[in-house]
């Protein structure tokens, strides 16, 4: 627990620390992280405003989290509602003035506001304090809301929020603002070359390409904690990981429409001419600026390697595309990478990138069931994937089937690979604060 004086001396790392945060998902677990910890709050949510709406977009509870098995995540869904005063979050969003309150359950009733209950009801927690701030720009617009729940003493007793706690909370929310925006910035500037791509190829969504990698940072973290990789260094590589994996077919902008958009099955020559958006990918990342740069590379040369060694496009050189001294076969094709050969990052973006495009909905496919999906997975364990992230896979289900949930879009619908487990939480069953 952090007093006064620590928690104005990590104000000033605070900024510094969250805008080497790229990723807005990644910057947003970041952010409610350290809030919590700021002011000891057992729990807390992010919404984010996106015109007269607010999304319900990421949330920790420590008491719930406490209540599930070792290694289990706490799984929600995701939920949008008005910017109006009905609600805590809606209006502090439509006000732009923070709100704490002593005990939500002994709200006024002539408010304009009142407490949701629902979520109490549903899964046995107990709301009472909460500091709700909004998340404003330079130029005062609210870009969304920050709200903690439940303060604790020392000795996890629940308890108000003191009148420092919201000064302090003030000058968070200001410095996490900033983190916010510029990582707004970052993912419309992704999601801009994934709606170049599918002008190209309409199967290359920015639902599709937030699954995968939602799907690949899950696999990584789990495949990393196996190694007790240092969980500063797993968050800098997920954070990474995320917008590369986003960007796994970006080459195929240079890929014909005659291709990409051919209704039957590819002949040999165009299937060559196609697997060239791998190549096509990584040199769009040649000029590396930055890790990410580096990675981007990797995921969109590797992503179509197989653990078994028939994958493409093997090993060239990526500035002249030409078989690597040596990596040729008789046929002067480049050998295809094989089993640890092929980058981590690859292996990992294969198995998150195949499985999404066998739960989805396509132009040439209905989704595929759970039993058909998983036999295949099986059956390609050691030969296309890596077995070690197949064996992740299967044990991290239920955040996988979340992740599914919280990227699906009306025009792509998915089919969910499972039920979710007994201890799953659904929080879109509550009612929003």
């Amino acid at each position: 627990m952090l007093n006064d004086t620590q928690k104005l001396e990590s104000l000033t790392r605070l900024g510094i620390e969250l805008n080497q945060v790229h990723d807005l998902d990644i910057l947003m677990e970041r952010i409610l992280t350290e809030a919590r910890q700021f002011v000891n709050a057992d729990a807390g949510s992010i919404y984010i405003r996106d015109g007269e709406q607010l999304h319900f977009t990421y949330t920790q509870n420590q008491t719930l989290q406490r209540r599930l098995p070792k290694g289990q995540k706490l799984i929600y869904s995701t939920f949008s509602m008005p910017v109006d005063k009905h609600s805590i979050a809606g209006y502090v969003a439509a006000t732009g003035e923070s709100l704490n309150i002593n005990d939500v359950y002994l709200l006024d009733p002539t408010l304009p506001y009142q407490f949701g209950k629902g979520f109490d009801d549903a899964s046995g927690y107990k709301t009472e304090s909460v500091l709700t701030v909004p998340l404003k720009n330079a130029a005062s617009e609210v870009l969304g809301i920050l709200q903690i729940i439940n303060a604790q003493d020392s000795e996890h007793h629940i308890q108000p929020f003191s009148a420092t706690d919201e000064t302090i909370m003030f000058h968070f929310a200001s410095i996490a603002a900033v983190a916010l925006e510029r990582a707004q910035m970052t993912r419309a500037m992704i999601l801009r070359m994934i709606r170049m791509a599918e002008m190209r190829d309409p199967l290359e969504t920015g639902a599709h390409v937030n699954r995968v990698a939602g799907f690949a940072v899950e696999i990584y973290e789990q495949w990393a904690q196996r190694r007790n990789i240092d969980a500063k260094q797993i968050d800098k590589v997920r954070d990474i990981l995320r917008m590369a994996a986003m960007l796994h077919d970006v080459g195929k902008i240079a890929t014909s429409d005659l291709i990409l958009k051919k209704p039957e099955r590819l002949d040999k020559k165009e299937f060559s001419i196609m697997q060239l958006h791998t190549l096509h990918g990584a040199q769009l990342f040649l000029d590396r600026q930055s890790d990410f740069d580096e990675a981007a590379g990797i995921v969109a040369l590797n992503h179509h390697e197989r653990w078994d060694g028939s994958g493409y496009p093997g090993h060239i050189d990526v500035h002249t595309g030409t078989p690597l001294p040596g990596r040729a076969g008789p046929d002067g094709r480049p050998l295809g990478k094989k089993g640890e050969e092929i980058p981590l990052f690859g292996r990992i973006v294969s198995l998150a990138d195949v499985y999404d495009a066998l739960c989805s909905n396509r132009s040439y496919k209905e989704p595929w069931s759970e039993e058909r999906i998983f036999d295949y997975l099986e059956r390609e364990n050691g030969k296309r994937f890596d077995p070690e992230l197949v064996e992740i896979f299967f044990s991290r289900l239920d955040v996988i089937r979340a992740i599914q949930a919280r990227y699906t879009t009306a025009s792509e619908p998915v089919e969910p690979a499972v039920a979710p487990p007994a201890q799953t939480l659904k929080w879109f069953d509550a009612a929003p604060l």
